[in-house]
């Protein structure tokens, strides 16, 4: 059977007003993409009765985005706000009393209080919905009983439906049960992942008219996706780097404390003179750091002179500025030219502390200078601090690598094309690498260009090892739709025993993209995560930076809250189409009196890769929906994905 989509509610007052206190909600979403299925939904809510029930009704009854398993965890107790059973059981159409004798028994096993536990489970449509206990251990306990030899995938095959056949055979051929992991113990330890229970795309090996004439992974929504990308990934290691212009782009792994004061002594804040407070206006002599030592005290009837920043020398205490002195005389140098200033006369006299910048003024030793998880950018403020401050290396997150590479027969590359097989026919310049690259580049990370891939088994293999040897994500494009020659997804499961996550979203341009997650032992996590994108140019642009950029910024630690491209509200300045799919219109935005203004690039079909050249907007336009209106008119507003640096 296909993947099931599961929805995780955790309910806790505690998590719902502070998520990292929810661990439960994690374990399930964590078991369940070990097994083979994909976690489409996740939230957090309060012990409140009306909140988890609506919830619970709005996911069974969400026909575009449906969910196959619901999972509570938390307030099946005797707590006096535990009233998950409550909220639940009078949804549930058909009750499913041996579930819960089975998760009771299976707790049982552990500890008698597990008799205080009160489950719930049953149907509501064709949506199965069980409630399991808030520990850690208990959710771990009984999800092992419930995806024991095949039982819940058999269950959410006969809800939807089906007979049951392929879970039975599948329990007949011993294929049942927990996924086995096989440990070989040589020196490098590999650890090799099993194959997926499921496996969703065509048998390459199999003739033409035997492949898929309807996609086999469903379409899930944008806002779907874009969870799945987040929860799924997880940031990269920690790693000490040389505080230097390149850590731009990095991500704080540690609080930065100032080491010690700044400035040090004292210093001054304007270009002047040295002196003692109680020095009156008259003529001094000129001392610099070539003629006098800064230990040493400041000679009566002398003056230092000092430049901004500078530190002042042992017997003064305030600085005149320059502006209020006048030049008397110069010493002369060998050729009796005027080389240095010898005497000045002093204007006025200056009070105690003028001028000078105190020890510690700008920081203090201790001082909390940068917090953990704050991006380094390269407007280089964030580096400049560290510089600052007298940090030679400091704890970031790593950045990731990626690998990027275009298939298609059909593909020539502009800098060194190699002719196709003459057939009247001279092929198309790839565009995609080219354009990918220079994103990623202009961006800061390092890129490796794995080049354009035939459509063969053997050679998408290779490039695929290639790129998992050498980067932490594989970007590719094109082979990710219904063509015979399209390998991606055949490859990845059938080779790799990768995890398709999805392979389409309900958006336009670019449905047909992937998201993968391959089993590796070179990985931090075990796994490296793979984008198989559109081949039309704009598709492939435009969820590069729908898709591809949160999750290169999770993986390179950055706040949950950053990892998206800023969104804004503007002003339409031409009317745009409507599409039963979100769609995303490649638009100049412009910051004016009024407010942000954004134009249309022109023509939007996919392949127009033209429609982002100048293009530092998406505007994200709502689905067009039944009896409602088929355009937004210009003067119209809507949320804007910004890509570029704003025009004025």
């Amino acid at each position: 059977m296909s993947a099931i989509r599961v929805g995780v509610i955790t309910v806790s007052d505690t998590a719902s007003v502070d998520a990292a206190a929810d661990r439960s909600g994690p374990t399930i979403q964590e078991i369940v993409r070990q097994r083979g299925h994909g976690c489409v939904r996740s939230t957090i809510l309060p012990d409140d009765e009306q909140q988890i029930r609506e919830t619970v009704k709005n996911w069974c009854n969400d026909v575009e985005n449906t969910v196959d398993w619901i999972i509570s965890t938390g307030g099946t107790g005797f707590g006096v706000r535990d009233r998950t059973p409550e909220a639940i059981a009078p949804l549930l159409e058909r009750e499913a009393a041996g579930i819960v004798h089975l998760l009771l028994a299976e707790s049982l096993k552990r500890t008698p209080l597990a008799a205080l536990s009160r489950p719930v489970a049953g149907t509501v449509g064709n949506t199965l919905v069980v409630t399991l206990p808030g520990s850690v251990k208990a959710v771990k306990e009984n999800l092992e009983a419930l995806f024991a030899n095949g039982f819940i995938e058999h269950a959410i095959d006969l809800i939807k439906g089906g007979t049951g056949k392929q879970v039975h055979a599948a329990m007949g051929s011993g294929h049942g049960g927990a996924p086995h992991h096989h440990h070989h113990h040589h020196h490098h330890h590999d650890h090799h992942v099993p194959q997926p229970r499921s496996i969703l795309s065509h048998d390459p090996s199999l003739p033409v008219y035997a492949r898929h004439r309807v996609s086999p992974y469903s379409q899930i929504s944008l806002e779907d996706a874009l969870n799945m990308i987040v929860n799924e990934i997880q940031p990269l290691r920690v790693v000490s780097l040389p505080v230097t212009p390149a850590l731009a782009g990095n991500v704080l792994g540690e609080d930065v404390y100032a080491p010690q004061n700044v400035p040090s002594s004292k210093t001054t804040s304007v270009d002047g003179y040295a002196l003692r407070s109680s020095d009156p206006p008259g003529t001094y002599r000129v001392l610099t750091s070539r003629t006098h030592a800064l230990t040493d005290v400041l000679p009566e009837g002398s003056i230092f002179r000092i430049n901004t920043g500078g530190p002042l020398p042992a017997g003064t205490d305030t600085v005149i500025m320059v502006e209020d002195t006048e030049l008397l005389s110069t010493a002369k140098d060998a050729n009796g030219q005027d080389a240095e200033e010898k005497e000045v006369k002093t204007l006025v006299q200056v009070p105690p502390n003028d001028n000078i910048r105190e020890p510690g003024s700008d920081v203090h030793k201790g001082d909390l200078v940068l917090q953990r998880g704050e991006v380094l950018t390269s407007l280089g403020g964030e580096v400049g601090t560290l510089t600052f401050v007298g940090r030679k290396e400091v704890k970031v997150h790593r950045k990731p690598v990626i690998a990027i590479l275009s298939t298609g027969n059909e593909l020539l590359d502009l800098q060194s094309p190699n002719p196709l097989p003459s057939d009247g026919w001279g092929g198309i310049w790839d565009t995609n690498r080219p354009s990918l690259r220079a994103a990623l580049e202009g961006m800061g990370y390092n890129v490796v260009d794995l080049g354009i891939v035939a459509d063969d088994i053997n050679a998408h293999v290779k490039a695929i090892k290639q790129g998992l040897d050498s980067a932490d994500l594989l970007l590719t494009t094109g082979g990710t739709s219904m063509g015979a020659s399209d390998l991606l997804k055949p490859v990845v499961e059938r080779q790799f025993g990768g995890t398709i996550h999805f392979g389409r979203v309900s958006m336009k341009p670019g449905k047909p993209t992937t998201f993968a997650s391959i089993p590796t032992a070179q990985g931090e996590h075990e796994r490296k995560f793979m984008f198989a994108l559109p081949g039309n140019p704009a598709s492939a642009l435009v969820t590069f930076y729908v898709f591809v950029i949160p999750a290169l910024r999770k993986l390179g630690g950055w706040p949950s809250e950053r990892c998206h491209l800023p969104r804004v509200r503007v002003k339409l300045g031409d009317a745009m189409r409507l599409d039963s799919r979100v769609e995303f219109h490649r638009v100049i935005v412009k910051a004016g009196e009024e407010g942000l203004r954004a134009t249309s690039t022109g023509g939007q079909r996919s392949s127009r890769v033209a429609s982002l050249s100048g293009a530092n907007g998406l505007v994200q336009l709502p689905t067009k929906r039944e009896g409602g209106p088929d355009r937004l008119e210009s003067g119209s507003y809507a949320n804007a994905v910004i890509i570029g640096e704003l025009q004025m």
